[in-house]
């Protein structure tokens, strides 16, 4: 799940991820101005990822990033490697018809592979470790989840095994869960040292990144020229990456998706973490307002959900979502809350991510609804090769239909308050 903090310029809560970051990444804003073939507005995995890319490519790129590389959802969320969408394949496929679905679905596949490539190419510590399945708490979870088996045998997938009665216990000791569904091509990893990581081979193959360096203008034109607060960047190219920050740089694009907060806990080092998923695995429920877990490298328990639509995190989120642990895990008496933080995930309206053109030369990526850890390093390499002038993959993606959601922030609210009320009510069925 993508995390954000969720006010302009508001320092990160305190997270597992920063206090365990091992990446020497050094970077300073911008003081000038400069001249490169693309410039990147963002410093996440997205913004990382095509600058990595473009400068292995010999292009000349410079990332800006408003405060520090990872600071937002890239260094913040689950730290689940998915293959696939927030929304579901054969929605995917009606939106866009089964030819564009395939090739969406093969990308996702080499989504997750890139993270795997990266992380072993470049040397990054992010604690890669592959394993997740998905959890069935009701009986309409279990038809979803023999739905989704049947999806995956006809995409090619025939490792995914669903698994039900006392094999579940062989990976999680919880009696909650009617069945799970395991994920061959899925893993789960520390998201700011990999974030930290891609940075660092980025520069290191000669992008240029600043942080500190918030655009405050775009001028547009066969050259555009970004405004920061100490210097001006003049691109051919301009790829904008800033998720649930986008708004701010564009605002008539901020309509397309809706930043929802939601939140993270990590517990103490347990000697009994190890035993409570026996094959190190990540985990999500079905629940609409789901549930998402996993161990961390130091056998804390990782353990996010919730959701909230104001910048006000709950109170006592550390107690709360200690609870919401204890309801899987009633092995977890007398467990603390060492970390707990949250921030924004970026959702469409259909859950299926957002590309698509600003300007003919201006070129963007967004709402990828809990899937970015991979999907944004894809996005990346796709827009990258957009820049370069190889736009058939960018195509597919831009494709998919968008809706606003209506009416402006005030009116999306409420309405996704209502919308969410009724699914949280459902979830108790």
């Amino acid at each position: 799940m993508s995390l954000a903090p969720a006010e302009k310029g508001e320092a990160p809560a305190p997270s597992y991820y920063e206090a365990t970051r091992a990446v020497d990444l050094r970077t300073s804003p911008l003081d000038g101005d400069i001249t490169v073939d693309v410039a990147i507005i963002g410093g996440g995995i997205t913004g990382c990822s095509a600058a990595l890319e473009l400068a292995e490519r010999g292009i000349g790129a410079a990332l800006l990033e408003a405060q520090d590389i990872g600071w937002g959802a890239s260094g913040r969320n689950g730290g689940q490697v998915l293959p696939g969408y927030a929304i579901a394949q054969h929605k995917l496929t009606r939106m866009v018809g089964t030819e564009d679905a395939g090739r969406l679905w093969d990308m996702s596949v080499e989504a997750t592979k890139l993270v795997e490539q990266r992380v072993r190419a470049h040397a990054i510590p992010a604690d890669y470790r592959p394993g997740y399945f998905y959890a069935a708490i009701k009986p309409r979870h279990v038809t979803e989840l023999e739905e989704e088996a049947e999806a995956l045998a006809r995409l090619g997938v025939a490792e995914a095994k669903l698994v039900r009665g006392a094999d579940i216990q062989a990976h999680i000791a919880s009696d909650r869960y009617r069945a799970i569904l395991t994920e061959p091509m899925a893993a789960h990893l520390h998201p700011l040292n990999y974030t930290l990581g891609l940075g660092l081979a980025a520069q290191q193959a000669g992008a240029r990144l600043f942080t500190r360096t918030p655009v405050k203008a775009i001028e547009e034109g066969g050259t555009v020229r970004l405004r920061t607060p100490r210097g001006t960047v003049s691109a051919k190219t301009v790829l904008v990456v800033g998720g649930a920050y986008l708004g701010r740089v564009w605002p008539q694009v901020a309509g397309y998706v809706m930043p929802v907060g939601t939140y993270i806990v990590a517990t103490e080092p347990r000697d009994d973490v190890p035993d409570l998923l026996p094959q190190n695995e990540a985990v999500a429920d079905l629940n609409f307002v789901l549930d998402y877990f996993r161990r961390s490298a130091d056998n804390r328990l990782l353990f996010g959900g919730r959701v909230s639509y104001s910048s006000v995190p709950p109170p006592r989120l550390g107690a709360a979502m200690l609870a919401r642990a204890r309801a899987v895990f009633p092995q977890l008496v007398g467990a603390r809350a060492e970390f707990a933080w949250g921030g924004l995930v970026d959702i469409t309206r259909h859950r299926a991510p957002h590309f698509g053109r600003l300007a003919p030369n201006i070129l963007m990526a967004q709402g990828f609804s809990g899937h970015g850890v991979a999907l944004a390093g894809l996005a990346g390499r796709v827009l990258a090769e957009a820049a370069a002038g190889q736009v058939g993959r960018f195509d597919v993606f831009s494709r998919i239909p968008q809706a606003r959601f209506p009416g402006g922030r005030a009116l999306r609210v409420p309405a996704l308050l209502l919308a969410t009320s009724y699914y949280r009510l459902r979830d108790l069925l």
